[in-house]
């Protein structure tokens, strides 16, 4: 079974969004250089933020959202963003009406549920849980082996936090990635057991 890394860019106060779901300069680091990160040209990143993100990138096999993210996202058309085989989506509602289901989607109700799915389709690759407040509600479970993190340079002040609505504390180790890239910091953090 593959590891399961919480993930997100992040402001340096803990945001994701701000209270409009505006990301705001958070992604600027996705533009902030010359190397491709992917093959649409389209996101061009510094040689360390490449070096680090595309062999991330490579390893994840499934990215667990939800349904919000999904829905602002209008489910990314169907396909499943940054070449990521699949999508398991937290959510008490169904698929959306007229929602192809032969799509790499999987709509399963609650975080236990999802991360078990997640992990069949992933196989011995990454899980990705995307920050906020699935990401919140299964580092609570203790379903999540490392926090990974892109921190931008940017106060929001107030918003969308990292970590969702968690209120206990969570100890993790010293970081065993930092990486300074343009307009980003690369960090990860394994969960201490």
């Amino acid at each position: 079974m593959g590891k399961v890394v919480m993930y997100s860019t992040v402001s340096v106060d803990g945001f994701i969004a701000d209270e409009n779901d505006h990301v705001g300069p958070l992604f600027d680091w996705l533009s902030s250089g010359d190397i491709p990160l992917d093959e649409t040209g389209e996101v061009k990143v510094s040689q360390a933020s490449y070096d680090y993100t595309r062999p991330y990138w490579d390893q994840i096999g499934v990215t667990v959202v939800g349904r919000h993210v999904f829905d602002m996202t209008d489910g990314w058309g169907g396909k499943p963003p940054g070449g990521i085989d699949h999508v398991v989506v937290v959510s008490h509602r169904p698929m959306p009406e007229g929602w192809d289901p032969e799509t790499p989607f999987h709509f399963v109700d609650g975080v236990e549920a999802a991360m078990a799915k997640a992990q069949k389709l992933a196989g011995d690759r990454t899980v990705e849980v995307a920050a906020g407040d699935v990401g919140g509600q299964v580092l609570a479970a203790g379903l999540v082996d490392e926090v990974a993190m892109d921190v931008a340079p940017v106060v929001f002040g107030s918003g969308k936090r990292y970590f969702g609505s968690v209120a206990a504390q969570h100890l993790l180790e010293d970081p065993h990635v930092v990486i300074q890239g343009n307009r980003v910091l690369h960090l990860r953090y394994r969960i201490r057991r």
